[in-house]
């Protein structure tokens, strides 16, 4: 068999902001990771969403992984955070081949051998959402061709802040989270930065999202600011940082989802609608609200958590079902003004 590492040409790797210049498996720069003082270093450097993509007629295909370190999470287990997923054919129809896995929490490299048909086809790969990758090799039959992916239709990604429903906690496979799976559905590009227990709406991330190209930018991480009167401190001064340098760039700002609609709820709601609010009322049409109440729908409200805090897939599903048209309305809008729109 003939091995490509994650580095070599024609493999694709999309979902880590600046990969083609960094060459790092690392969705955040030191410096900002840094400047987190209660984000542990590990949240930055694990990439949940990103994805190595590429075109092969192999028949098999050998996948290996290695990680820096590995450590058990609470509330996902070794399928959902510690596995990388593989998936057959167009990005918003593929098929499911299976996910590679480590056999026990003292196993830092494993691999995995996925058949398939003799037909010329994408083969996307998933990475993990928890652990710091340091090392991808992928193993196809000598006589088979090697080429680059099928490029996303929407190719300029959107970008998610948030917590750690953002971050796909706590979804049984990674790509059930809301925006993995809104990545499938609307065939889109996306990064996440969705960081468990640690995105407080802090100006150095608001600043250096604000350098990233992008197609949409969708907040939600109200859930992780300790109070609603934090949250007030930080919310619109985030989003004028934002729209700063983006003037026109689609902003999606939502709120936490919640089985119970109590008042620091209402009151968190509040806050991030007037933000929208008061940007409507300056004449910003670039602006959407989504309320994350409305996330769960009106039946069977609690089942759709593992924990009332973190989705399951019930609740990621319908979370995605609520967001998707907003999504698929701000992406056509970016799409139709050929959006550049950042100031220097």
């Amino acid at each position: 068999m003939k091995t490509y590492s994650y580095l070599d040409s024609p493999m694709k790797v999309w979902g880590i902001i600046d990969f083609d210049k960094t060459h790092k498996l690392q969705r955040i720069p030191d410096e900002l990771i840094a400047s987190m003082e209660i984000l542990p270093r590990e949240y930055g450097l694990r990439c949940p969403g990103a994805r190595i993509g590429f075109r092969t007629n192999a028949c098999e295909i050998k996948i290996k992984m290695t990680f820096s370190k590995l450590t058990p999470d609470i509330g996902i287990s070794i399928y959902g955070c510690q596995s990388f997923y593989v998936f057959q054919g167009s990005k918003s129809g593929g098929r499911y081949l299976g996910h590679g896995f480590p056999a026990s929490y003292d196993q830092l490299s494993f691999e995995k051998t996925f058949t398939k048909s003799p037909d010329m086809e994408d083969i996307l790969i998933w990475l993990p959402r928890n652990e710091p990758v340091i090392d991808i090799q992928i193993s196809v039959n000598d006589e088979a061709a090697v080429q680059p992916p099928t490029p996303y239709r929407y190719d300029k990604p959107v970008l998610y802040y948030g917590s750690s429903i953002t971050e796909c906690g706590c979804s049984t496979v990674l790509f059930n989270g809301y925006n993995c799976l809104l990545s499938r559905w609307l065939d889109v590009d996306f990064y996440n930065l969705g960081f468990s227990g640690s995105a407080r709406g802090e100006r150095a991330v608001a600043e250096y999202i604000a350098g990233v190209d992008m197609s949409v930018f969708v907040f939600d991480y109200d859930h992780n600011s300790p109070t609603p009167e934090t949250l007030r401190a930080t919310h619109e001064p985030f989003f004028k940082i934002i729209r700063e340098k983006r003037p026109e760039l689609p902003v999606i700002m939502m709120t936490r989802p919640c089985i119970e609609i109590d008042d620091d709820v209402k009151a968190r709601r509040d806050i991030v609608y007037q933000t929208y609010l008061n940007a409507k009322k300056e004449g910003d049409d670039n602006v959407w609200f989504i309320d994350g109440s409305t996330f769960y729908g009106d039946t069977d409200r609690d089942l759709c958590s593992v924990d009332t805090i973190h989705p399951n897939d019930l609740g990621f599903w319908r979370m995605a079902n609520v967001i998707k048209p907003v999504l698929k309305e701000a992406l056509e809008k970016s799409k139709s003004q050929n959006y550049e729109g950042y100031v220097s």
